[in-house]
């Protein structure tokens, strides 16, 4: 079977992420059956849909039509048999227990067609023992989408040992139907990527502060401000539920060994019925105020020990080739949200004194978990995770996709996990992109998007900024590093268009402002709110904005800090087109194409007049005076005038 011939869903279980599974296979266009074991329950899944499609059509993500039409894609149903009797493909979504996926296989073995595909939606557990429940091995593989299915992008792709390469293909292909990002899972193992780095991370947390060695407070401080992740260790375990991942640990524990062995600050949790937010109380108390985590109480002890034991889970996924470092790293950061992948993070520490750390740790303690694995070791003598993955190319980009379609260079940012926020190394790699744009003669413009329709850029990634520790001397070199990159791509002879889509805030603004056009979807919130958090737009918006709108608006725009509708920044004049929702891209690309079309020589002429005039009109007037003679001798010119006269449209070559 190939993915164009799955007409088909059922989903079983209509839970959390049963329910969610079935909306996002609706508004792919598949027809849908989601069957529970009562009515009530199904019921309630249908309504639970049916909410999150006018959340979305409120927030104008679809319309109102596309809602109303997922949502007639639907159908409930508590018949097994009927639910799966025409399914092109089965996903399974009932409770994270071994026994009731077994059962439930050897009901659905008796009913679905020989033709049917199964998939089960496990966070954990062995693809592998599943599958010999049913007699289509071959069949079955693992496809794991995380909570919530509608928001989260990723979904890991897990193959069992019985797995044939065509079902493995068909599920990813899937996946991408419905819009997600696939990341292929090669071997069953306790854990597939993302639990397998989040849960013993989560366990190292624990054992620290079992041991004394630090509070939960500095380990959350460590792991949110110093190493950049979305939550602190103990934050996130309380956000999932503390029972949850003590239960994948314990899975973990029984079939890899003492290395996964739970810490007793977990297990005293679960016993007590402590499980975090959903009780009310966890490692912290949600009764009175929830987690507070400190800002500044990051210790380099506990982050070279978590950042330790994380390298270890990568280079052991590694050696038994579950998968690659690009593969984790993607998998992890659009799961998890962490701001780079464990690989990169650990790259960027060092492997050979990870390799230290977990040596002396071993030593000291003699704890299984610590003994470090030949991946590990393997990698640190090759130069890190990704020592050789940039061998024989100029350029190399990770949070960037760059490419070029026709005279068009199109640089998107690729960091939907993160609201596509701007990091450090988004600015190295933005830098770099304009260069080779800029010493690329075939590259007429530049179109400048961000990756899915929730942000262009939702600002800077000041949490990962933050793990800088507040150094106001670093503080000033992450401003002047913006203030250059966004001056390079302000100065580019080429014209630039800034297609925007959903959120430009912050330092998405300020990227914005340095683009020549600005076209936004309806649906797009602008603004600076940097006031908010007690910081100004460091990277040249206290300049360029005042250029554009006026300083009286840029005044109101900064000083407020609110959030603007398209149509209002229109009316400022930050942006020169406002257009539907669904024309965004089209109309970007339209302009950009335009542009391209345009006179290479002219163009870079233009800019630079406009921006000798800006500070002195003189300077300007005789730039533009100086260009208008040079641009007399040009073929372009010729081009122009003969098409003008022949009322044809110019070819112009930029000579």
């Amino acid at each position: 079977m190939q993915v164009d011939d799955v007409q088909r869903v059922t989903v079983l279980g209509a839970g959390n992420m049963g329910h969610g599974i079935a909306e996002v296979a609706a508004l792919a266009g598949y027809d849908v059956v989601m069957r529970d074991i009562k009515e009530e329950f199904v019921q309630n899944g249908y309504e639970q849909i049916e909410w999150s499609l006018d959340k979305l059509a409120e927030k104008e993500r679809i319309s109102a039509e596309e809602a109303d039409a997922a949502l007639d894609r639907v159908d409930p149903i508590v018949d097994l048999e009927t639910a799966v009797s025409d399914a092109d493909v089965v996903i399974e979504a009932v409770p994270e227990q071994m026994a009731i996926k077994k059962d439930v296989y050897g009901d659905l073995e008796e009913h679905a067609p020989e033709r049917t595909v199964f998939a089960t939606n496990t966070s954990s557990l062995s693809i592998t023992e599943l599958s010999e429940v049913t007699n289509r091995p071959e069949r079955f593989c693992g496809m794991h989408f995380f909570n919530p299915p509608v928001r989260m992008q990723l979904v890991e792709v897990i193959s069992g040992a019985h797995t044939s390469d065509e079902t493995m293909d068909l599920i990813e292909g899937l996946a991408e139907e419905m819009g997600k990002t696939p990341v292929r899972v090669r071997k069953d193992s306790p854990g597939f990527i993302v639990n397998r780095i989040l849960v013993p991370l989560m366990n190292e947390a624990a054992w620290i502060v079992e041991s004394g060695d630090a509070t939960i407070e500095t380990v959350d401080s460590t792991t949110k401000y110093d190493m950049g992740l979305p939550m602190g260790s103990f934050e996130l375990a309380d956000q999932v539920g503390i029972d949850v991942g003590y239960h994948v640990l314990e899975y973990m524990h029984e079939v890899l060994g003492d290395a996964y062995r739970p810490c007793p600050l977990l297990a005293e949790k679960v016993d007590a019925e402590e499980l975090g937010k959903k009780t009310g109380s966890g490692f912290y108390d949600y009764e009175n105020g929830g987690a507070n985590v400190p800002t500044d109480a990051a210790d380099a002890d506990v982050r070279r020990r978590l950042l330790a034991v994380m390298a270890n889970e990568v280079g052991g996924l590694i050696e038994n080739d579950v998968a690659d470092a690009t593969a984790i790293d993607r998998a992890v950061t659009l799961g998890a949200g962490f701001p780079d992948g464990p690989a990169k993070l650990a790259d960027a520490e060092g492997l050979e004194a990870l390799c230290d750390t977990l040596d002396d740790l071993k030593a000291e303690t003699g704890e299984a978990r610590y003994e470090a694995t030949e991946g590990l070791r393997d990698a640190a003598a090759a130069g890190g995770f990704h020592g050789g993955d940039d061998e024989g190319e100029d350029h190399e980009f990770d949070t960037l996709v760059v490419s070029v379609e026709g005279a068009v260079g199109h640089i998107e940012i690729d960091r939907p996990h993160r609201m596509n926020t701007i990091s450090g190394e988004l600015l190295e790699e933005l830098s770099a992109a304009i260069d080779v744009f800029d010493e690329d003669d075939d590259v007429r413009s530049i179109l400048l998007t961000g990756a899915g329709d929730r942000a262009f850029s939702a600002g800077a990634d000041v949490q990962s900024m933050a793990a800088g520790g507040g150094d106001p001397i670093e503080a000033v070199e992450i401003s002047r590093t913006g203030q250059r990159t966004f001056g390079k791509l302000e100065a580019s002879d080429k014209p630039v268009i800034a297609g925007i889509d959903g959120y430009c805030l912050g330092g998405g603004m300020e990227l914005a402002t340095a683009a020549d056009l600005r076209v936004a979807s309806e649906r797009s919130e602008l603004g600076q709110p940097e006031h908010d958090l007690g910081l100004l737009p460091g990277w040249g918006g206290t300049q360029r904005l005042a250029r554009i709108v006026g300083e009286g608006r840029a005044k109101e725009i900064i000083f407020t800090a609110d959030r603007y509708e398209a149509e209002t920044l229109a009316e400022y004049g930050f942006l020169n087109e406002v257009v539907a929702n669904d024309e965004l891209d089209d109309r970007a690309w339209e302009l950009a194409e335009e542009l391209a079309a345009g006179p290479p020589i002219a163009q870079r002429y233009t800019k630079r007049a406009m921006h000798a005039g800006r500070t002195d009109d003189e300077a300007g007037l005789e730039v533009e005076a100086q260009a208008f003679g040079h641009l007399m001798n040009t073929e372009d010119l010729m081009e122009g005038m003969t098409a003008f006269m022949g009322d044809g449209e110019p070819d112009f070559k930029g000579k």
